[in-house]
């Protein structure tokens, strides 16, 4: 039996973008963020007008996962949540998930919107988890792939992350 992976959530800042760039090309070939969408969103992420809620997830000095959040008035949208391989199904991924509904309640946001890929059923489960509902399709969103996106929305974030913990 492995030991259990130990990993710390904290802030992306600009030196995590080439680690998370790997991870990001491994997990999404097709369409993976460039470094500069990863630069635009951090330059939004800090400062009194910060709209923007980027974290890591870190075991040891290797970046195992990442996700980030934009608030727009009562608004907030998952941008990306990412787990290595390796890790899936150990819970990373929902401690991704409560620590950016926890920004979201922090910028006082009435709903959370994502898209998902229509094929990724490991994710719509784990978003249904934390309350998410399906609301719609947006046809060929993904590309180059031409991947629909399943359209999903919480509403009330606050509810959902009560009792879960920053830390794995």
């Amino acid at each position: 039996m492995t030991e259990p992976v130990t990993y710390t959530l904290r802030e992306m800042r600009w030196w995590d973008i080439d680690p998370v760039l790997e991870l990001e090309r491994e997990l999404f070939p097709e369409d993976a963020w460039s470094r500069g969408m990863f630069w635009s969103e951090l330059a939004h992420a800090r400062g009194p007008e910060a709209n923007r809620r980027y974290v890591v997830a870190e075991a040891g000095s290797r970046i195992v996962g990442y996700a980030g959040l934009v608030a727009t008035g009562e608004q907030a949208d998952v941008q990306t949540i990412a787990v290595s391989r390796d890790l899936w199904g150990t819970g990373l991924g929902g401690r991704l998930l409560a620590e950016l509904l926890r920004a979201a309640t922090t910028f006082e946001c009435a709903e959370v919107m994502l898209e998902c890929r229509v094929d990724n059923v490991r994710a719509q489960k784990l978003y249904e988890r934390f309350g998410f509902e399906p609301i719609g399709v947006r046809r060929g969103y993904y590309q180059p792939g031409n991947v629909d996106a399943l359209v999903m929305r919480l509403t009330a974030p606050e509810n959902s992350v009560q009792g879960t913990e920053i830390n794995g």
